[in-house]
C-alpha cells in the first residue's frame, strides 16, 4: 500500500500564498515549492482548505469550487499534474463537520443552525443524520478524487459520528482517509468509521512535553499506547501542524529539537512535516481572533528566498527522513524501551528482524547507556544506530 511509504509536507494554502480578498491565481505559488518538498524527502503534499470559503478556509461555502483567492479549476488541475509528475501524492482537507452560515443549504444545519463548532457562531454544524448530507459529502469526495486527489484529511472527525464516514465515503479507489482526532478512543473510532487512520495527538503532546519536563516516563507510557494502536491501524504522526504552536517555539530548550524529530521519524506512523517547521520557523498559537496568523505565515515566492539560519534544521530533516526512506518498515514498527530514566531513554524500533536504536540524552551530563555496543551520548544530544 502506498500510504506505508508516505511522508507528507503539509501546507496551509491561504496562509502560505498570502491570500487576500482579491481573486488571483495563487495556487501557482505552490508549484515553485514542489521540488523543495521532494528535496526534503517528502512524497506527499497535504493541503489545507482549498474550497470556496468566507475567511480562513474552514468556513466553507462551496465544496465544489476552488477558493477564488487561490485560483480556479485550471490552477488546481495544473498543481495536481505538477505534483504527480514529481511522484507527489496530494491530499485535501475535507471540512465536513461544519460550514459557513452562508452555506446554500441551511436545511442541512443541525438544530436549525443552533449547533456551532466549539462556540464559533459562523461555523455551523451539519446534521450528519440527514442522508442528503452523507450523499453530498460522498459526491464532493468523489468529484475531487476524479480530479486526481489521492487522500483526504477529515477535519474535526472527532465531532462526527463515526458511522457517518462508513456510509458517506466512496471506497472504490485507492484513496487514503485519515480523520482529525484529538482525544478519545482512536482505535475504536477507526473500527467504527472505516477510516484508514487518525491523527496521533497523544504522541505529539508526549514528545514535546516529555522533553520540556525532562520526564521520559511520559513518552514511554505514550509509546506503549502507540504500539497498541498498531493492532488496528497505523496512526498519522506529527510534531507540528497548522493548528498548534510551532515546535521551535514550543520547546523550551532548542537543543532538543533534534530529539523530537528523531522520535517522529523512528517510531511507527505515517509522518507529516508542517511547512516551515523544517526551517525552524517560530510561531505561537493564541486563543483569540487572528490567533492562528503567527503559525500560518506567507512564504516567499521560492525557496531561494528563505533565510539561511533555517538550513541546519532543513538538513536535519533531510537526514532523518532519509533514514525513514531507507527503512520503510518503520511505518509499522513496534518500539520498545530498552533503558529509561527521567533524562535518558533508549528506544528500539523493530519489525521482523530489522531494528534501529535511538539513544536520547536531555541531561546536562554525558550518558553511558547500559546496552552493548552503544557509544556515550553527550549532554543534550542523541544518537541513532541503524543497521546497514
Amino acid at each position: 500500500m502506498w500510504p506505508d511509504h508516505a511522508i507528507w509536507w503539509q501546507v496551509y494554502p491561504l496562509g502560505f500564498t498570502g491570500a487576500s480578498p482579491t481573486v488571483a491565481h495563487r495556487l501557482r505559488h505552490l508549484e515553485s515549492w514542489l521540488d523543495y518538498a521532494i528535496d526534503l524527502g517528502c512524497n506527499g503534499l497535504l493541503l489545507g482548505p482549498v474550497f470556496a470559503s468566507e475567511t480562513h478556509g474552514y468556513d466553507t461555502v462551496d465544496h465544489f469550487r476552488i477558493d477564488p483567492r487561490l485560483g480556479d479549476d485550471a490552477d488546481f488541475d495544473r498543481l495536481i499534474a505538477q505534483a504527480h509528475a514529481r511522484g507527489l501524492r496530494v491530499a485535501l482537507d475535507g471540512v465536513f463537520n461544519h460550514v459557513a452560515r452562508s452555506f446554500a443549504r441551511p436545511d442541512w444545519f443541525r438544530r436549525g443552525g443552533l449547533d456551532t463548532f466549539e462556540g464559533h457562531e459562523q461555523l455551523v454544524a451539519l446534521d450528519h443524520s440527514n442522508p442528503e448530507v452523507a450523499q453530498y459529502v460522498g459526491d464532493v469526495v468523489r468529484f475531487w478524487i476524479d480530479r486526481g486527489v489521492d487522500a483526504w484529511r477529515l477535519d474535526v472527525a472527532y465531532a462526527v459520528p463515526p458511522e457517518f464516514w462508513r456510509d458517506a465515503l466512496p471506497r472504490d479507489r485507492d484513496t487514503w482517509y485519515f480523520g482529525e482526532m484529538i482525544h478519545g478512543d482512536y482505535a475504536g473510532y477507526v473500527e467504527k468509521s472505516g477510516l484508514d487512520s487518525v491523527t496521533q495527538y497523544e504522541l505529539w503532546k508526549a514528545i514535546w512535553s516529555s522533553l520540556n519536563d525532562r520526564n521520559f516516563y511520559e513518552l514511554s507510557y505514550a509509546l506503549g499506547r502507540h504500539n497498541a494502536l498498531l493492532d488496528t491501524f497505523v496512526p498519522q504522526t506529527f510534531v507540528g501542524n497548522h493548528d498548534v504552536t510551532r515546535l521551535a517555539t514550543r520547546l523550551e530548550d532548542e537543543r532538543h529539537l533534534g530529539h523530537a524529530l528523531a522520535i517522529l521519524f523512528t517510531v511507527a506512523g505515517v509522518p507529516s512535516v508542517y511547512s516551515g517547521d523544517e526551517q525552524a520557523f517560530r510561531g505561537l498559537k493564541e486563543d483569540r481572533a487572528g490567533g492562528d496568523d503567527a503559525i500560518r505565515p506567507a512564504f516567499p515566492a521560492s525557496p531561494d528566498e528563505l533565510a539561511p539560519h533555517g538550513r541546519p534544521t532543513y538538513r536535519l530533516h533531510q537526514e532523518l527522513i532519509g533514514v525513514r526512506r531507507r527503512h520503510p518498515w518503520l511505518t509499522r514498527a513496534r518500539t520498545t524501551v530498552e533503558h529509561l530514566t527521567n533524562e535518558s531513554l533508549a528506544l528500539r524500533s523493530s519489525h521482523g528482524e530489522e531494528s534501529v536504536l535511538l539513544l536520547l540524552n536531555i541531561s546536562d551530563q554525558e550518558q553511558r547507556f547500559p546496552l552493548e555496543d552503544t557509544p556515550p551520548v553527550p549532554a543534550h544530544s542523541w544518537e541513532l544506530l541503524t543497521s546497514p
